[in-house]
């Protein structure tokens, strides 16, 4: 989202820009399928499509272009391989290949891209479409696969991405470790949920990272989550009772993810009460405490890292 919160940006106040697009790759290829970047006149740029000295290359092609946009009337596909010697070479000596659509867009194009970032502020899908005619994004469409690409002629292709989060985390505790987490997953491409059930709460008021934050009864915590395989929990809330409340209202719901922040100790005499009340050791063997990976994490901004770290391990693993 925020990549296109750029492009808009940069294209609303420059009326031109050049978008470039990796829709296809292989091998050790730096810029995976899906990487792009947004070029305006001037220095200003976002994004990435592999970095090093064939980012550097296309940058400057870019920049070129729109001195004479002309020669970007109609979008074009460069292929580059990473290898010494080779055809189409990069400069770059890591081997694979990747294929790179250049769009020159112009103040029009702010409609569709309008109706992308609705689509990520609405927690909804959609479909970006890229072909030799140019872009367009397709509301509401799904696809069966993040990607769907198809090339029939250098001049000829078709590119399909889905648009919109894929994987959801909710931070149940708005103070300082959902802050620093909520910033990190954020740039990690998750929609990001904090919760909290205090009124007046200056860490949940100041957090402009996560995408909606609230405050609620936990007493009905289960409500306000959606369960599902791109679900992820975190429990971090003020403390040790809340947790206790949190934790038994979801802990037989089904999510990718759920974890509760807390030392061994705390951990263990919560786990000691939860038995006692009838909890079994299979309903404690859905959740990750203490949570995240074991660092030596001390302050928010660490503890966050560490979390995340463990959440991507669980985002990547095979379901």
């Amino acid at each position: 989202m925020d990549f296109w919160c750029h492009t808009y940006r940069l294209l609303a106040k420059h009326q031109k820009a050049v978008l470039l697009y990796v829709l296809d790759s292989s091998g050790s290829s730096p810029g995976r399928q899906g990487f792009k970047m947004i070029v305006a006149p001037g220095s200003e740029m976002a994004g990435s499509i592999g970095g090093g000295i064939m980012e550097h290359k296309l940058v400057e092609l870019s920049r070129s272009l729109l001195h004479d946009s002309n020669d970007l009337s109609k979008p074009f596909i460069k292929y580059q391989v990473h290898r010494a010697e080779a055809h189409d070479r990069s400069g770059m000596i890591c081997s694979g290949e990747q294929t790179i659509a250049f769009y020159y867009l112009q103040e029009n194009d702010v409609r569709w891209i309008e109706q992308l970032l609705k689509t990520f502020e609405e927690n909804r899908k959609g479909v970006l479409l890229l072909t030799e005619k140019g872009p367009e994004f397709l509301p509401e469409q799904i696809l069966s696969s993040q990607y769907d690409y198809i090339l029939y002629s250098k001049n000829r292709w078709s590119y399909k991405e889905q648009i919109g989060f894929k994987s959801t985390l909710y931070i149940i505790g708005g103070g300082h470790v959902g802050l620093a987490l909520s910033r990190l997953m954020r740039n990690l491409g998750f929609h990001v949920v904090v919760m909290d059930d205090r009124e007046g709460l200056n860490t949940l008021e100041q957090n402009e990272y996560a995408h909606k934050t609230s405050v609620i009864d936990y007493n009905k915590i289960e409500n306000y989550i959606s369960e599902g395989e791109d679900t992820y929990v975190v429990i971090a809330s003020f403390g040790y009772r809340t947790d206790k409340k949190v934790l038994k209202r979801l802990i037989d719901k089904k999510f990718k993810y759920l974890g509760m922040m807390g030392s061994g100790e705390k951990v263990r005499t919560l786990y000691k009460e939860l038995r006692e009340e009838g909890i079994t050791e299979r309903q404690l063997a859905n959740v990750r405490s203490p949570i995240g990976l074991q660092i030596k994490s001390k302050t928010p901004d660490e503890i966050a890292v560490s979390i995340a770290a463990e959440i991507i391990e669980v985002k990547n693993s095979t379901r």
